[in-house]
C-alpha cells in the first residue's frame, strides 16, 4: 500500500508529518506514505523545508492519497496548472482532505453536493466552492474522506488503516502513538470517530488490546 502525501509550499507541519508517521507504522506490512510535491523542496507555513519523497505525479499511480493543508492552499486550488497535474481516482483510491486540503478536492470535483469537512478558516471558501460543510472532525463517504483541525490528521490515518487493512491495525497504529496512560482513551475516541464509516467486513474484524 503506498501513500501519496500532498504536500505544498507554506504547508502545516502537523498535517502531512503525523500522518505520515501513523500510517508508516504499517511498514512491516508493506505500507509507505511518500511526501509527495510539485517542486523537489517546499517550505512549511513555519519555515521548515524538506525534500519531497515523491513527485505531484506518483499521486496518480498511489494506492490512497492523502491532502494536507497549508497558508497557500487557497491559491494552490486555484492554479490551473497544479491541478491539472492531480489525477485521483476514488473507484480505484482511497482519498481524505485535511482542513484547507479540502477546498483542493472540491476544484477537483471529488466532493460534490455531499457534506465535508474543514478548519473554521478554510470554512467560508469551501462553502463557496458549493460544498455544505459540517461541524465535524471526520467524515467520508465510500472512498472519500475530510477531516477539520489540525490533529484530525489521526482520524484520516486511523480510517485509511482500517479500510486498506483492518481495524486492529488501525486500533494498533493508533495505541503506539497515543500519550501513556492515556492510551485507552485516545484509541477508543478515534475509532468511536471512523467507526460509522467503516464497511462491516471491515468493522468485525477487531482486536482489542
Amino acid at each position: 500500500m503506498h501513500i501519496a502525501i500532498l504536500t505544498f509550499d507554506g504547508f502545516n507541519e502537523l498535517d502531512s508529518f503525523i500522518a505520515s508517521s501513523i500510517l508508516n507504522r504499517l511498514r512491516p506490512k508493506g505500507w509507505m506514505a511518500h511526501i509527495t510535491c510539485p517542486t523537489a523542496e517546499v517550505t512549511s507555513m513555519n519555515g521548515v523545508t524538506i525534500k519531497r519523497q515523491q513527485p505531484l505525479e506518483f499521486a496518480a499511480d498511489a494506492d490512497a492519497v492523502l491532502i494536507g493543508s497549508g497558508i497557500r492552499t487557497r491559491d494552490i486550488a486555484n492554479d490551473a496548472d497544479i491541478v491539472s497535474q492531480i489525477r485521483l481516482d476514488p473507484a480505484r483510491q482511497l482519498i481524505g482532505a485535511q482542513c484547507s486540503g479540502t477546498l483542493l478536492l472540491a476544484k477537483l470535483g471529488l466532493i460534490g453536493n455531499l457534506p465535508a469537512c474543514t478548519d473554521l478558516t478554510t470554512k467560508p471558501w469551501v462553502i463557496e466552492a458549493g460544498v455544505k460543510v459540517i461541524d465535524a472532525p471526520f467524515i467520508a463517504h465510500g472512498n472519500v474522506a475530510t477531516a477539520g483541525g489540525c490533529l484530525a490528521s489521526q482520524y484520516l490515518a486511523s480510517w485509511m488503516i482500517a479500510r486498506g487493512a483492518s481495524v486492529t491495525d488501525a486500533r494498533n497504529a493508533m495505541h503506539y502513538v497515543a500519550p501513556v496512560g492515556e492510551k485507552s482513551e485516545y484509541v477508543d475516541r478515534a475509532l468511536g470517530v471512523i467507526m460509522p464509516f467503516i464497511p462491516d467486513e471491515n468493522a468485525a474484524l477487531v482486536t482489542r488490546i
